[in-house]
């Protein structure tokens, strides 16, 4: 499976009213800060029709520029929960950049089970994530 799967369309996880994704957190912080940056409502995008928030008129620009580079693997969910092939919510924290893709945990416990065997782990939420993307209610 090709890292491009990992952004398949689907679901995302995002707040059910408003439909923020990443709990309001700057996309592109995470790739250019190193770290989780609240974002501004006052900069904001929507993309596929959730809202992205952003730190600066700078990070909202790069994400317009390639938005697809910023989104987060699996919609956000958590990627050891995609690779048991459920849709669980994550803890920002747990943020990882791996081969360029912005990974998501459920908490810090959850994050070092899949970092004991990352690749197959990563390998097993690829090939779930499209089938999971085309049936969210599973």
């Amino acid at each position: 499976m090709t890292a491009a799967l990992a952004f398949a369309r689907g679901p995302v996880n995002a707040t059910s009213h408003s439909h923020i994704a990443l709990q309001g957190y700057d996309p592109v912080g995470f790739f250019t800060d190193a770290k989780a940056v609240k974002g501004n409502f006052a900069l904001s995008e929507t993309y596929d029709g959730y809202t992205y928030l952003f730190a600066s008129e700078a990070h909202q620009n790069q994400f317009k520029s390639n938005p697809e580079k910023y989104l987060p693997a699996f919609g956000g969910f958590c990627a050891f929960g995609v690779s048991k092939r459920k849709f669980v919510p994550v803890d920002i924290d747990t943020w990882e950049i791996v081969d360029g893709r912005l990974i998501l945990q459920f908490s810090q416990d959850v994050k070092k089970k899949f970092a004991e065997d990352k690749a197959a782990n990563l390998r097993q939420a690829d090939a779930n994530w499209p089938k999971l993307a085309m049936s969210p209610d599973e």
